[in-house]
């Protein structure tokens, strides 16, 4: 009996059908895992939310980065979990998921360390203009620290990061 490989998924939003159709199109004629991960407490650069959403050219959602704390709670990310879940399996891949606490690098790490078959991480984001360009945002962290392929796509979009 030969192991199943997996593939980790960490997104920062819930995920479309449309999204989890691109993901697993990747790797459409093997028999893969996909196994989800969700940051609770990812805190987030003020500072670079807004240089994000103006480089973009999105002044409304520039000011409204600066009026709101929209650091994801637990509820949020079991939520967007469930509807990353429910897209997967209206892809027609089942998956399975959780909420995590903590740098999601490192959590990739233990994931990536703990003697799974991890084959590959996809990290699912939004652009980030500051992160991206200096090489801070968690795939570039991950591509240095993980020692497996690591993919990088924006959300909704096939826009690879």
């Amino acid at each position: 009996m030969t192991e199943t490989s997996s593939i980790l998924v960490l997104t920062e939003e819930a995920l479309s059908e449309e999204d989890a159709l691109r993901l697993t199109s990747v790797h459409a004629d093997e028999q893969l895992t996909y196994h989800l991960l969700v940051p609770a407490d990812v805190e987030r650069n003020l500072l670079a939310d807004v240089l994000d959403h103006l480089s973009l050219f999105q002044l409304r959602e520039a000011l409204e980065a600066v009026r709101r704390d929209d650091e994801p709670t637990r509820t949020e990310a079991a939520a967007a979990l469930a509807r990353s879940l429910t897209a997967f399996a209206a892809a027609g891949t089942p998956a399975t998921g959780e909420v995590v606490e903590g740098d999601p690098v490192a959590v990739l790490e233990k994931k990536v360390g703990a003697g799974d078959t991890v084959r590959e991480v996809m990290i699912v984001t939004r652009p980030h203009a500051v992160e991206d360009t200096f090489h801070t945002d968690w795939a570039s962290r991950a591509r240095e620290a993980l020692g497996v392929p690591v993919l990088h796509v924006y959300a909704g979009s096939s826009f690879l990061g």
